[in-house]
């Protein structure tokens, strides 16, 4: 485990799981930490290296400290992470992110493609996008959200997560079911994800303006799960008609947490795209 620093306002966590010659950095979803990938780095172990970090206000990580587009704080802290380990010193590398966090790994390819070998998106809440094709899709997006946000702004944090984790985790355990501790890191975290609503939403860094997406030069694997929320099916047409190179797999039976619940499937999706 490391504290990276580097020249940036705010350090993070990272870890590694796996061993394999294949340098990969993973960012991983809202209200998680770098431990969600512990499955997929087993499943991969003997032939990649998986390392995460954790993002800004989540994991070991320390809280936002409120300056800036988060997104691209915590796009910053992945490229300073590529950099201070190394990661990257015998060749580009692979990158993989996961909701939330394939946004992050969008913007990083974006601000440093020479670095990127390959982008996988599992899952990317980049919800501008579908809005460009499907204006109504996002509108419901927006409707379903409401609840949340209005929780929120009226100062009840607990219910406000608890509503979102419901709406994008796996259902299982329940809220009132979950240890005390991964309740209140989830709350911890639950600040900066709606601080998050303008990137989401209405793409506030530019990440997938008209021409953006069209610019990726290296290989792109979209992945969703039937079973997701609605949106999700509209932003993955959307990114596989705009990215040239994209290859687009849908997991039978899988949610939003595809990573964590179809960990094997996942990776036999990487080890075909990477090879």
């Amino acid at each position: 485990m490391n504290e990276i620093i580097g020249n940036l306002p705010q350090g993070v966590f990272a870890c590694s799981f796996g061993s394999g010659a294949r340098p990969v950095l993973a960012v991983h979803c809202s209200l998680a930490h770098s431990g969600a990938w512990r499955a997929l780095g087993a499943e991969l172990e003997s032939e990649a290296t998986l390392h995460g970090f954790d993002l800004l206000s989540h994991g070991r990580s320390p809280d936002w400290d409120g300056e800036g587009i988060l997104q691209l704080r915590n796009r910053d802290a992945g490229l300073a992470l590529i950099d201070a380990m190394g990661l990257a010193d015998s060749g580009p590398i692979d990158l993989v992110g996961h909701s939330f966090g394939a946004t992050v790994a969008l913007a990083m390819a974006q601000a440093r493609p020479e670095l990127v070998r390959s982008l996988t998106m599992i899952e990317p809440v980049l919800f501008a996008s579908a809005g460009m094709d499907d204006p109504a899709a996002l509108e419901a997006m927006r409707e379903a959200h409401l609840e949340v946000r209005s929780t929120f702004a009226a100062g009840d944090l607990e219910q406000a997560t608890r509503l979102f984790n419901r709406a994008w985790g796996t259902g299982h355990p329940k809220w009132a079911d979950l240890p005390e501790q991964s309740r209140a890191a989830m709350m911890r975290s639950f600040p900066g994800v709606m601080a998050c609503d303008s990137q989401v939403y209405d793409d506030e860094a530019g990440l997938v303006a008209e021409g953006q997406l069209e610019k990726l030069q290296m290989p792109v694997m979209v992945i969703d799960g039937s079973e997701t929320q609605p949106i999700m099916h509209v932003v993955s047409k959307a990114l596989s008609s705009r990215i040239g190179d994209v290859t687009f797999h849908r997991i039978a039976g899988a949610g939003h947490m595809v990573p964590i619940t179809h960990a094997s499937d996942v990776a036999d999706l990487l080890r075909a795209f990477w090879n």
